[in-house]
């Protein structure tokens, strides 16, 4: 029940939800300004410049980097990110985009970690579908990567249980690096890291991030597309603001952890 919750409460509080909320708005009250705050919400909204600078905030102007330059770790982690499952008698899996799995493979041939983890990533309402994990670490197979070097976590439903899942495969795991520290080589998409590597070493772990996924391209000069509004535009907008939203969520669920902690020790 609490991951339903957890994708449907926000969603009047993301753009498509204020938009449909202020229309309401506007009916109950017969009155029109909120028909042209929805408006201009949506107009903005959907603007590739405004678009693209939430994206890039929310990407908190992270940089790709090359395999090669990252330091050593216990681990490589991969974060689930959802799959669609192909129509047919095959039944084949396939992803919203391989930036993540081909991030922690790029990792792994660079001699970065001993160990592959591929998180148990899984919905409830697709039932029908394998943990994202068992998935990856078939095609990671296929790409020459040796089954005992492939680790995968329970089942996890959003990124503070794989967080979690996380931490508690890592002891199990010998160390190849010569550290006591549990340190993980984080990949995920570059808009969802600021809050993964938070929920991570929430969970005691050292997080070396390896951003991978970038929404939006390398900025070159300023055109008139960059005005012109788009659906894909709209989408990169709701997608921010998601994980901006997220991101507050577990900021205030921390302070209010941490606030119960010490009245609990303080007070009588």
């Amino acid at each position: 029940m609490e991951i339903y919750l957890h994708k449907l409460l926000p969603l009047l509080a993301l753009p498509t939800g204020l938009v449909l909320l202020l229309l309401v708005v506007a009916l109950l009250l017969r009155q029109r300004w909120p028909v042209w705050l929805a408006l201009s919400l949506f107009s903005l909204g959907s603007t590739p410049w405004i678009s693209d600078h939430l994206v890039r905030w929310s990407e908190a102007k992270a940089v790709r980097q090359d395999a090669s330059s990252m330091g050593k770790a216990q681990a490589i982690v991969v974060l689930s990110e959802g799959r669609v499952l192909a129509p047919g008698p095959a039944a084949q899996s396939e992803w919203n985009d391989g930036d993540r799995f081909w991030g922690g493979i790029e990792l792994y041939r660079a001699d970065k970690a001993p160990w592959l983890v591929f998180t148990g990533g899984w919905a409830p309402w697709q039932p029908e579908l394998a943990p994202e994990g068992e998935v990856l670490k078939t095609w990671a197979r296929s790409q020459g990567i040796p089954s005992s070097a492939i680790q995968i976590t329970g089942v996890a439903m959003n990124t503070a249980e794989e967080a979690a899942a996380v931490a508690a495969l890592l002891p199990k795991l010998s160390s190849a690096v010569g550290t006591k520290q549990k340190t993980i080589l984080l990949v995920t998409s570059a808009f969802h890291m600021p809050r993964a590597q938070r929920l991570f070493e929430q969970a005691g772990l050292a997080v070396l991030p390896y951003p991978v996924d970038f929404k939006v391209s390398a900025r070159g000069s300023f055109s008139a597309m960059d005005l012109l509004p788009s659906a894909s535009a709209w989408q990169r907008t709701e997608m921010a603001w998601r994980e901006l939203l997220g991101r507050a969520w577990y900021a205030t669920r921390a302070e209010l952890a941490q606030s119960r902690r010490y009245l609990t020790k303080y007070l009588p």
